[in-house]
């Protein structure tokens, strides 16, 4: 399209005429991504909502197209956010969930798309659940997700959640030395996600919708960056999507959160477009799903679109013409299934109707009734018969072509982590492969797995005896459950009753033999109880489910060590580093023992690293004292013991 001085005009002219529009302007429009977590449309002022103050947004929105309908795939962050930016269903990139699979490094990205296509890229994330082991850093140049897996201290769970303001500051000095160039830009903030703790003032303000509170606060972060794009002279000029990923129930179908249940009030999703140019407002009522944005960016820059991307460019709604609104929408969620071992929940929506496939079948009137109250389908079982053949075809249409994920092999540590954020990462139900309504409905099961929440949150935070308690009950009900067992376990060495550990985890591991974690921790608590050869036995086993737990090596040399088996200690403790070079913990124990076997330079080199690692270590600083004292460097020893003396003991 040949772009007139009147670059309005022109654009304007170019809706008209082909229905939707095409940036392929000089200089290539910017692109700026920003989506903010957990966040339900009917909590901003530009969806209606007279109690918030959201300004930013609804300023984006009046100089934008709002679309009214837009749904989350998946209501999980990471399997959201890789809808978003692959523009695949999870059937085929396999991200279902967050605690096994990462993105294949072989599936385009937006971020990978553009880079090759000469974008400079750049993402500031808000959370480890997006962490760079998931696979969404594909693509990108600076991926600035930064968070501490290796401390466990539960004086360290805030760490794993950024706040926005720090997100908009690394967002901004990013930009700062970036925005000459053309850019792709990702910022994520976190902070609308459980718990809800908004900083002052908008604690005060909205001291009774704390979730408010947490939505106004990100809205002043976005509104940092919009300023910037303007005061830079760049708005006019970027092509911008806010999004959610996802909504909150807040209570609503007894669900606390989101991702158990695929109700409305977590797949709705704010979504709004801006165009270069300064297009009109348009409110856009078509259905539409975040799959859509890839294919929308790309087609608006004339870029080809990858052949796998599954979603639909929604540049042609944005146009004045009336567009007919007849599409289907698919939802799922594996969480209970996988987690749990309960059924997992399938669902088509369309603009009157939404079906969700369940043990117990749903079908909801959404015209009538859109909060999802009463359940049509024995009503009308012709209407929920022909949505379920439609969903079973949707399944087979995206489920065309090779699974792409491959798995995480997450450490013990960063799993760790991942449960301080509120996600039950637990991985001892079934395979997604293996669909069956033979499972247990999840609506029969949300106050078990409440409660069960509540007692990992009570865990987390130390509370071990009302943990135990809360556990206890959802045995009752559930005494086959692998998390309940797994996280049981876990209160009962924690309060260092570790034959009662023992025993949970034992059971947990029967259950499901392959669940690494659960297995790593039986060999812990073995330790613990002095059962030295099944510890060894299970820490190997360990290894075996997952190749890079370094922590499980380290403790295998320790339960080594126990039987005087020091040619095997020296090897695990070598593993452990060998995996993970910088685990101090592991350089230091292969340094004391290849010391206590007088291979001085060797233990030298292991004791060097372990205390440039770890320079808080007194005891790292006392071995390398004696090493250097044997290689008759008595000034550097003399100065390592002053360090020691400086320094707490850990």
């Amino acid at each position: 399209m040949e772009f007139s001085r009147c670059f309005r005009c022109a654009l304007l002219a170019g809706f008209l005429a082909v229905g939707y529009v095409s940036l392929a302007a000089t200089p290539p429009p910017n692109v700026v991504f920003i989506t903010i977590d957990t966040l339900r449309p009917d909590h901003l002022g530009c969806y209606g909502d007279k109690q918030i103050h959201t300004p930013n947004i609804d300023a984006l929105a009046a100089d934008s197209a709002r679309f009214d309908h837009a749904y989350t795939a998946v209501p999980v962050t990471l399997p959201s956010h890789t809808v978003i930016f692959t523009g695949t269903y999870p059937m085929l990139s396999g991200v279902h969930d967050f605690a096994a699979n990462r993105l294949s490094p072989t599936q385009p990205t937006l971020a990978s798309v553009l880079k090759e296509n000469g974008y400079t890229t750049g993402a500031v994330i808000g959370s480890a659940v997006l962490d760079s082991r998931f696979g969404l850093n594909h693509g990108f140049d600076f991926y600035y997700d930064h968070f501490d897996f290796n401390r466990l201290q539960e004086s360290n769970l805030d760490e794993m959640e950024r706040p926005g303001n720090v997100v908009a500051d690394v967002t901004l000095d990013w930009l700062a030395q970036n925005y000459q160039k053309k850019f792709f830009l990702w910022m994520h903030l976190y902070d609308p996600h459980y718990p809800y703790r908004p900083p002052a003032p908008y604690s005060d303000q909205y001291k009774d919708r704390l979730y408010d509170g947490e939505i106004a606060f990100a809205d002043a972060q976005l509104g940092r960056l919009i300023e910037f794009l303007k005061n830079k002279g760049l708005y006019r000029n970027t092509l911008i999507i806010l999004s959610g990923d996802h909504g909150e129930s807040l209570g609503e179908h007894g669900e606390k959160t989101h991702g158990f249940f695929i109700y409305n009030a977590t797949l709705h999703v704010p979504l709004i477009i801006h165009l270069p140019a300064g297009v009109h407002a348009r409110t856009v009522d078509n259905l539409v799903n975040l799959a859509d944005l890839m294919p929308t960016v790309l087609q608006a820059l004339n870029i080809p679109i990858p052949e796998q991307v599954q979603g639909q460019s929604l540049l042609p709604l944005i146009s004045p013409k009336e567009q007919e609104n007849s599409r289907s929408l698919y939802a799922e969620t594996f969480l209970p299934r996988l987690h749990f071992n309960w059924s997992e929940l399938r669902g088509v929506e369309t603009v009157k109707y939404h079906f969700i496939d369940a043990p117990k079948p749903e079908l909801y009137d959404l015209s009538k009734d859109p909060g999802e109250t009463h359940n049509l389908f024995a009503e009308k079982k012709a209407v929920a018969e022909e949505l379920r053949a439609r969903l079973a075809s949707l399944i087979r249409q995206y489920s065309a072509g090779q699974e792409l994920a491959e798995k995480t092999g997450l450490d013990p540590a960063l799993m760790e982590r991942l449960k301080s954020l509120g996600y039950a990462a637990f991985s001892g139900g079934g395979n997604p492969e293996n669909s069956s309504h033979s499972f247990t409905d999840p609506k029969d099961r949300i106050q078990t797995y409440e409660i069960f929440s509540d007692a990992m949150a009570d865990s987390q935070h130390g509370e071990y005896a009302s943990s135990i308690a809360k556990l206890s009950a959802v045995m009752k009900t559930e005494p086959d459950s692998v998390p309940a067992h797994y996280l049981q376990g876990l209160n009962y060495y924690r309060t260092h009753e570790y034959p009662k550990s023992v025993a949970e985890l034992e059971r947990a591991v029967q259950l499901s033999p392959n669940y690494s974690l659960a297995v790593f921790q039986l060999g812990l608590a073995y330790d613990r109880v002095s059962n030295w050869d099944q510890a060894i036995q299970t820490l190997k086993r360990a290894l075996e489910l997952d190749s890079t737990n370094f922590s499980a090596a380290y403790d295998l040399g320790l339960s080594y060590l126990e039987k005087n088996m020091t040619n095997e200690a020296a090897a695990a403790f070598r593993q452990s580093v060998t995996i993970n070079d910088g685990y101090a913990p592991g350089h230091r124990a292969l340094g004391q023992l290849l010391l206590s076997q007088e291979r001085i330079d060797e233990a030298l080199a292991e004791l060097r690293k372990a205390a440039e690692l770890a320079p808080g270590d007194a005891s790292t600083h006392i071995s390398l004292a004696k090493a250097l004292t044997a290689k008759g460097m008595a000034g550097e020893a003399q100065e390592e013991m002053r360090k020691a003396e400086r320094v707490q003991p850990q």
